[in-house]
Parts: structure tokens; C-alpha cells; sequence
């Protein structure tokens, strides 16, 4: 017989037991949509920490403020009031000292609530240099970013982030109008364009939010709200005076980022006593993650391969119960003359159909995961939306992407584990006396 008449005769076999047939390819198709699924989330997740990496710049380098560890401020007096972080004279020593550093821009964050009558929005107001919205990749989409002449004259300006400017002015033009920082009335100047989240790898700085931003001039910012925070923790205040939260310098040469970074640690260890500040190379990132890609798809792949090897052994014990069931017909083929080679093709051929079938399905279920991913995001957005609002940003922008390679190695591996597992059963059935086969019942 030839290929086609095999898997007819296979296929025919096994409708003759079709809900055992089912689940058995039921098996074979949560293992294959398990892997295409899996990689196409873990292609997602590297793809856009990836895109958010280069997003920062290749010649960029990110001087973040951190908080001491409690030992290391133990000898300072009492914890209710810290200095910590960057200082304006960080910057002026890179700027001054560090020739390969074609630009840098200092800038100061705190969350406050920004308010236009009756709106109320949570935000992370920025004080920040013109520069940083060129450095950041900041396009303004209404108006005009923060210009020099703001810096000089302590203009109480702003810019609003893409959020922002919607939940404060859901229906206005926010371009001229003003809102309440505090004590203090800003007017709005420019919407910027929507942004995802900026990547957190490692823990080397954290996600920000760049659509929940309100941008003012870093003087004014300086002026208007000060380097100290008063926050109240256990009943206590505690007074923390931070000059600068971030600066970001830009690199003439990609080639000299690595020993620019260095020089940047070793002026930081000389000023500071403690090590209150990261630095922090997106270069150096991306490689990282690209290494977390390769091995988080490793790992995927492992977690998803025992869905087909437990597909497998249902196919398995199936064509087992199959070789039992049909013993007569395996000696009446046997005594017309059919070999040992040909009885076990008979039955690897069954085993390709049921895990092809499985294989195939698996694919086109595979297809499904966009569709799938942005349904149940809808539905907990419509109907959730305080757990929507839990959700970590990676999850809100989370797009799959289906990987080709898994596809064909999914459906590949879903065949090679039916011929596998069906090797045992065929063997068996080949092996059978066909006098004794003849006399079963």
C-alpha cells in the first residue's frame, strides 16, 4: 500500500472509536497550543522591553537616585531627615569632566495630585530642561514642548502627558488653560504624545509611566516645590531632600559609552559617602535581555514539551487498547501473508494521523492568541476595571507575537511524539503469533 492508502486506512481505524480518538488529539492540541502560546507571550513580553530599551538610546546613559539602606544612613543622626541622591554639582562634573558626553539633562520628579476644578489626577510632576523632551524621545503632539526662555524666567508652564491632559480636560482643549499643582497655577503649553512605559530590567531603575507626567521647567520646579519631601510613615514625618532624581547623558560614540559609564561611577564613588545613586547602560540592557529571551523561551518551551509527552502517552495507551481490540484482524492479515513491517507501518500511521491531527489543530488554535489575549484584556478592562487598574503597564500593552519557528517545531515535535509512543504498540502488534491471534476472541 502507499502513503495515501495508509493514512486512509489509519483514518478509518480510528473513526471507528471516535471519542477515543478525540481525546487523545485533544491532548496532542494542548500541547501544541500550549508551546505556540507560551512563546508567542514570551516574544511579546522581549519584544516590547526590547523596543522600550532602544527607546532610551543606545549612547544613552541613566544616572538614577536611590535610597540608601537604613545601615548606611545609620550614622547620619536620626532617620526623620535624610539628604540622599544625585546634586546639581553631579551634573556640572559630568558635564565639565567627561569630554566623550555630548549632552545631559538633569531632571527632578515627585507624585503629587494635579487638579482642574473638580478633575482629580495622580501624577508624577517632572521638573526638567527643554532638552529632556529631545533626549527622552518626547514628541509634543499639541502646542509646544518647554522652551529656554521658561527655564530663565521661573515660568509656571507645563506640558501634560497624554492621560493626564484626557482625565483633566476630558472634553476642553487643555492648550491655554490652567491647573493646580499644589499651591500653585500652572498653564498648560502642550500635550504630549501618547507613550508605553519606559522597560524595568532587573531592577536596575523602574517602570515609568511617561503617559501620567506633568512637565514643568526644573527651576521653577525648584522654586515653586523645593528639594525637601515630607512624608508621613508610621506616625511619623520623615524629611527627605532630594536634589536631582535622574540625569541622562548622551554619548558622542557608541564606542564610548561603556568607559563614559565607568568615569560617571568613579566621580560618584569620589563625592558621595554612600552608594545612593545606579548607573545604568540601556546597551548593556538589551543585551540582557536578548540572554532572558533565549532563556525564557528555553524554559517555555521545557513547561510546554511535558503537555506533549503527557499528549503522548495517551496516544500511547490508546493505540495499546486499539492492538488489544483488534488481535483477530492483526492474525488474518498475518496469515494472508502481511510482514512484521508492514503491520507496524498499519499502526505508526494510525499514531501520525491522531498526533497530525492533534499537530494541526494545535496550529490554527495557535493562530488564536492576539484575538484570545485582547478579548480577555477587553473583558477585564469593561467589567474589572479596578483590577485593571492593578495590572503592571506590560500587561495593558502586551501584544503576542507568534514566532514561526515555533509553529513548525510545535507541529513537528507533536508528530515525532506520536511515532515515538507508537512505536511500543506497533512493535507489539507486529510481534503477535498469528495462530494465537486467530483464536482471540
Amino acid at each position: 500500500m502507499n502513503v495515501i492508502q495508509q493514512l486512509k486506512l489509519g483514518f478509518r481505524s480510528l473513526m471507528l472509536h471516535k471519542l477515543r480518538s478525540a481525546l487523545a488529539v485533544l491532548g496532542i492540541l494542548i500541547g501544541v497550543t500550549a508551546v505556540i502560546w507560551l512563546v508567542a507571550m514570551g516574544e511579546g513580553v522581549s519584544y516590547q522591553a526590547q523596543q522600550q530599551i532602544k527607546d532610551l538610546g543606545a549612547t544613552s546613559i541613566i544616572i538614577r537616585t536611590i535610597k540608601p539602606s537604613e545601615e548606611a544612613n545609620s550614622d547620619s543622626g536620626s532617620r526623620s531627615g535624610i539628604a540622599y541622591g544625585l546634586l546639581r554639582s553631579d551634573y556640572d562634573r559630568i558635564i565639565t569632566n567627561i569630554p566623550t558626553i555630548s549632552a545631559a539633562v538633569p531632571m527632578r520628579e515627585i507624585s503629587r495630585d494635579v487638579r482642574r476644578d473638580e478633575y482629580v489626577v495622580p501624577a508624577q510632576v517632572i521638573g526638567c530642561t527643554p532638552k529632556y523632551f529631545s533626549i527622552n524621545r518626547l514628541p509634543v503632539a499639541r502646542g509646544r514642548p518647554l522652551v529656554a526662555s521658561d527655564l530663565r524666567g521661573l515660568e509656571n508652564v507645563t506640558v501634560l502627558a497624554h492621560d493626564v491632559a484626557e482625565r483633566l480636560f476630558p472634553i476642553q482643549d487643555p492648550l491655554g488653560r490652567a491647573i493646580q499643582i499644589g499651591t500653585e497655577f500652572y498653564v498648560v503649553v502642550g500635550v504630549a504624545q501618547d507613550r508605553t512605559a519606559a522597560a524595568a530590567i532587573g531592577g536596575s531603575f523602574s517602570a515609568r509611566q511617561y503617559n501620567r507626567d506633568v512637565y514643568i521647567p526644573l527651576n521653577t520646579f525648584q522654586k515653586r516645590i523645593g528639594d525637601r519631601v515630607i512624608t508621613v510613615r508610621g506616625g511619623t514625618f520623615q524629611n527627605e531632600t532630594i536634589e536631582l532624581n535622574q540625569i541622562t547623558a548622551v554619548v558622542d560614540d557608541v564606542a564610548a559609552v561603556d568607559a563614559s559609564a565607568d568615569i560617571i561611577r568613579a566621580l560618584l564613588e569620589r563625592y558621595h559617602k554612600t552608594v545612593d545613586y545606579a548607573v545604568v547602560v540601556p546597551k548593556e540592557l538589551l543585551e540582557q535581555a536578548e540572554t532572558m529571551r533565549m532563556m525564557f523561551n528555553v524554559l517555555l518551551l521545557l513547561i510546554a514539551g511535558i503537555s506533549l509527552v503527557v499528549g503522548g502517552i495517551g496516544i500511547m495507551n490508546i493505540m495499546l487498547a486499539t492492538v488489544t481490540e483488534r488481535t483477530r484482524e492483526i492474525g488474518v492479515r498475518r496469515a494472508l501473508g502481511a510482514t512484521k513491517g508492514e503491520i507496524v507501518q498499519q499502526f505508526l500511521w494510525e499514531t501520525v494521523v491522531l498526533s497530525g491531527t492533534g499537530g494541526l489543530l494545535g496550529v490554527a488554535v495557535g493562530f488564536l492568541c492576539g484575538p484570545t489575549v485582547q478579548g480577555v484584556r477587553f473583558a477585564i478592562k469593561s467589567f474589572m476595571p479596578d483590577v485593571w487598574l492593578t495590572l503592571p503597564p506590560t500587561i495593558h500593552q502586551l501584544e503576542p507575537r507568534l514566532a514561526p519557528w515555533s509553529i513548525i517545531a510545535a507541529f513537528g515535535i507533536s508528530v515525532g511524539v506520536g511515532i515515538v509512543f507508537g512505536i511500543y504498540p506497533a512493535r507489539r502488534a507486529a510481534n503477535m503469533d498469528p495462530i494465537e491471534a486467530l483464536r482471540h476472541e
